[in-house]
């Protein structure tokens, strides 16, 4: 509360934000913190829980999801250009755009342009799927705009569908109570220890994990780092109504809503100011005795012996554990977009093919 509080306080009349809102969940979905808003005795609205405010690009990760498990990889290239769909024009911040990217660069500079072109690309049918499937909740229209969190989610759903990224994949459905028991002690409720579900592949799940750790450490969110590898997106509506940092370590994944009850803009506050701040505040102290541990996925070693290279590059297609694409909705014309699906490279057959790179 101190970090939403402090936020609030120290910059509201500036920048025009009254009312922040937190919510902390470990590995497997159980509420360790909950903000609902900047002080209780003056309004009791749970924001953290209730509210349902638009995301805007903390949304991306699940069109990302969804690329990556229609075949496309954190190195694969897009087009990062001004592109239209129908009536729609998605526009990046300050119009500046890129030229060719890869995705992970465009999670990181949080481009608008590379999202909706992928949202298209497989489909937003597919990401609101891929959205649920996660654990959101909330009503979620499939069109084009759900690339860039148009629809209306809450902070408590939106950060406990991110804790699936921060354990390696799994279910994490939040909850607030883990046992109940009687004055003797019979126990009449126990919801510790339960399995989850596997809702994502091991190796896509660390490859979400890698790209949203650059979001941090080169990308919006640099004033979220501290001493813990963390990853996460920042996500500011339109007009700057809402601003959001949802983020992660291995130990916790948080996620910080800033905004105001009736909706008016706040003043050039974006997910990367003020929400990756108050973000950076909460995990400091959240962490404070615990010895720094790499995110799941993220410590893997490159391979550094010409076995390690063929065992990789020789291994089984059907190991890498990506969903047949066969049934991806193609663009009806892919020059518009500059988005092409991913071409199947053929695997190298030989030594010296791996070696060379041939």
């Amino acid at each position: 509360e101190t970090a939403i509080r402090k936020a609030v306080i120290q910059n509201g009349k500036k920048l025009r934000v009254s009312q922040g809102a937190l919510v902390a969940v470990d590995s497997t979905g159980a509420v360790r913190a909950l903000v609902g808003g900047v002080d209780y005795a003056k309004s009791q609205f749970d924001r953290a829980a209730s509210a349902k405010r638009q995301p805007g690009s903390a949304f991306k990760p699940f069109v990302y999801l969804a690329a990556l498990e229609a075949g496309y990889s954190p190195d694969s290239v897009v087009d990062d250009k001004p592109v239209r769909f129908g009536k729609w024009t998605p526009e990046n911040y300050k119009d500046k755009y890129y030229g060719p990217v890869t995705l992970t660069t465009a999670l990181s500079k949080s481009l608008n342009s590379v999202a909706a072109q992928l949202a298209m690309q497989v489909g937003p049918e597919r990401v609101v799927q891929t959205a649920m499937r996660m654990g959101i909740t909330s009503p979620l229209t499939d069109n084009a705009s759900i690339a860039l969190g148009t629809s209306e989610v809450t902070p408590l759903e939106m950060t406990a569908a991110y804790a699936a990224f921060a354990n390696g994949g799994l279910q994490a459905p939040p909850r607030l109570i883990e046992r109940v028991s009687k004055p003797d002690g019979t126990v009449i409720y126990d919801n510790r220890g339960a399995a989850s579900a596997r809702i994502i592949n091991a190796d896509i799940a660390a490859e979400m994990n890698r790209m949203m750790s650059v979001t941090v450490s080169a990308g919006t969110a640099k004033k979220a780092a501290f001493d813990w590898p963390s990853a996460g997106k920042t996500g500011t509506s339109q007009n700057s109504r809402d601003a959001w940092f949802i983020g992660y370590t291995a130990h916790m994944t948080a996620g910080v809503w800033f905004g105001n009850d009736d909706g008016d803009p706040m003043k050039d506050v974006t997910g990367g100011s003020l929400p990756a701040t108050a973000w950076r505040e909460f995990m400091v102290a959240a962490h404070k005795g615990l010895d720094p541990q790499p995110l799941i996925g993220t410590d893997r070693a490159r391979p550094t012996t010409i076995l390690d290279i063929i065992a990789g590059e020789l291994g089984n297609d059907a190991g890498s554990g990506r969903p047949d694409t066969s049934g991806l909705n193609a663009l009806p014309d892919a020059a518009t977009t500059g988005a092409t699906p991913p071409a199947a490279a053929p695997k190298q057959t030989t030594i010296l093919d791996i070696i060379l790179g041939g």
